[in-house]
């Protein structure tokens, strides 16, 4: 079964690798990020796992979860709280602890890997056995605190993703960039989103500035010349696509403005 998951993670989820971890299957945030200006917050893993909710918002299906780990060597405590959500038919695993990770097996098995993530937990880490889903906060949970997410780079970059739709801005296409360098540590990786409108390419790296950075339309399919932009002042070693799941809504719109706009060039034929 962990030969099948990690099949699935070079042929979808290529290469995840997190700045805490060896394993193939996590993002995390490189060490000493050149260019960031934001601090990390300070909160205990329950409450970032539960901050991470409030970041996706109620748009995205997600629980927190209280992992009861007996591993006598993990790189996750005896106890771990979790982010589960869902994105682009897939589910996913945030922890402090290291970051975002794939958590399915089967993607054509999403309801029934969605009602019993038991065995999909153990995959992660053996030692992962009890575990209970926790109710909401009273009052909910605030997503405005101080300060980035820890290990959040792909929670965010998802999290600005949707705060730019809920804006209105016409998004034609998004994907996360997962980006990789090598250090005397292992190999980091962090993500960044990508997406294009009808005025271009832009690059977003919420660790970085909540303002996005206009590229070079040419790099749309290119994400080794968009991860450089992303580390500038690192050697990137390798960076792949993670597709993101736009509203229907949100694609019908772009579609019918696209359709009805005149074709590039065409003013100025007519003007001839």
């Amino acid at each position: 079964m962990k030969l099948l998951r990690l099949l699935l993670l070079g042929l979808v989820l290529p290469g995840l690798v997190s700045g805490a971890s060896s394993s193939p299957s996590v993002v995390g945030t490189p060490v000493a990020l050149p260019g960031s200006e934001r601090s990390l917050a300070s909160g205990t893993p329950l409450e970032n796992a539960r901050r991470a909710q409030a970041l996706l918002g109620p748009g995205i299906w997600s629980y927190v979860i209280r992992v009861e780990n007996t591993a006598e060597r993990s790189r996750y405590p005896a106890t771990v709280y979790a982010l589960v959500f869902e994105e682009a038919g897939l589910l996913w695993f945030y922890t402090d602890t290291d970051g975002t990770q794939s958590l399915t097996l089967h993607p054509d098995r999403l309801t029934e890997e969605k009602s019993d993530i038991g065995p999909l937990l153990r995959e992660i880490e053996p030692g992962f056995g009890a575990f209970s889903i926790l109710a909401d906060p009273a009052g909910g949970t605030p997503s405005g605190w101080g300060g980035a997410l820890l290990n959040g780079c792909f929670v965010e970059s998802l999290a600005a993703l949707g705060e730019r739709m809920r804006r209105g801005e016409r998004i034609e296409r998004a994907r996360l960039l997962n980006c990789y360098v090598d250090t005397p540590a292992g190999r980091r990786g962090h993500t960044v989103l990508t997406y294009e409108t009808p005025h271009g390419l832009f690059l977003l790296d919420p660790a970085r500035s909540p303002e996005p950075r206009p590229m070079p339309r040419g790099w749309a399919d290119n994400p080794m010349a968009l991860a450089g932009a992303a580390l500038q002042g690192f050697r990137v070693a390798r960076a792949r696509w993670v597709p993101t799941a736009l509203p229907l809504a949100a694609m019908a719109l772009a579609s019918l403005e696209t359709s009805n706009e005149p074709e590039p060039g065409a003013a100025a034929r007519l003007m001839r």
